[in-house]
């Protein structure tokens, strides 16, 4: 497994202790329900779940930030939770991964984010989301434009988390491109949202999955002839200087300034769960970007940390032992 990895890759991943991230998006706790089927309801078509365990995780962009600690690297993270008892968990979790909580913001008027699942016999029966989206009062937005005139300095790269809640505003992503003019060689990698596209102008790298590039080109993406022409329309739009593409089982297609495209295809075995998966490739994307990896280097690796995770049932991370191959 390792072999393929190149000696600069393997020695990037030893320096990602020195990578400090800061992750900006929305926060949401992650609930499971596991338990076993064995019959259907006679109240209605629908399986009986016997619940055997819960447990509650860090999942949308605060998931980002857990994949940058089991890689090895450090963050924060820079978000919004609820005055409620998840809100409270949540920052515990954070505290429990040794991250710092002063770019975390409690809103009164909205609860934090829970999405439930139940999975039962390895497979997600079903989901149901506790939240409120929209955008956050403006006083909460000063909150986190004061965090950042304080501590951007403090990072080497900066990820965009976009969930759709209304943490990422055009107004908040204006000042921080505005306030990174003022830092050289900071990148900056977004998982965007369709919707309001034009906010990401400037961002280093975006990584939308394939359904979300073809909204943001708005072309069916059929052919590679297709794909290409997606990237080349929003490149243009954004003027990013690199595009990475996530396709599923296809794998990945990087297009950056002045390379021929990169395809990239799968190295995942078999996919139990891809729920997830995308913060697995933001997050190791970055960190790779941050200690000096090219895009199409940190896109490999992240090509691969997205091959071991969707392996994983639930909301799972990746750690540099497995990109080294070195576990079993």
């Amino acid at each position: 497994m390792n072999k393929t990895l190149t000696d600069r890759q393997r020695a990037a991943l030893a320096r990602f202790a020195d990578a400090k991230i800061l992750v900006i998006g929305d926060l949401i706790i992650d609930h499971f329900i596991w338990g076993t089927v064995s019959r259907i309801s006679p109240e209605a078509p629908v399986p009986v779940v016997n619940v055997t365990r819960e447990n509650l995780l860090l999942g949308g962009a605060a998931n980002v930030l857990n994949n940058i600690y089991a890689l090895g690297g450090k963050g924060e993270m820079c978000g919004v939770i609820g005055c409620d008892t998840m809100g409270d968990h949540l920052l515990e979790l954070l505290q429990t991964l040794g991250s710092a909580t002063g770019g975390i913001v409690k809103s009164p008027d909205r609860p934090t984010t829970k999405k439930t699942r139940v999975i039962a016999q390895h497979q997600q029966v079903v989901r149901f989301d506790r939240e409120k989206s929209g955008p956050l009062p403006p006083e909460v937005e000063e909150q986190f434009f004061a965090y950042l005139e304080q501590h951007l300095a403090d990072f080497q790269a900066v990820i965009i988390s976009d969930y759709n809640k209304g943490v990422v505003s055009a107004e908040l992503m204006t000042r921080l491109m505005e306030r990174l003019k003022q830092q050289q060689n900071i990148p900056v990698i977004v998982d965007p949202k369709p919707h309001h596209l034009e906010r990401f102008t400037g961002a280093t790298i975006l990584t939308p999955n394939l359904p979300e590039a073809e909204k943001m080109a708005g072309l069916s993406i059929v052919t590679d002839g297709d794909l290409a022409e997606a990237a080349r329309r929003i490149k243009k739009q954004l003027g990013c200087a690199a595009l990475l593409i996530t396709r599923g089982e296809a794998g990945m297609a990087l297009f950056a300034d002045e390379q021929e495209p990169l395809l990239i295809p799968t190295t995942a075995q078999e996919v139990y769960d891809v729920t997830g998966a995308g913060d697995t490739v933001i997050a190791t994307l970055a960190l790779g970007l941050a200690v000096g990896l090219s895009f199409s280097e940190a896109a490999i690796l992240a090509n691969r940390a997205a091959g071991i995770v969707v392996g994983k049932i639930g909301t799972a991370t990746v750690t540099p032992e497995e990109l080294l191959g070195e576990t079993p």
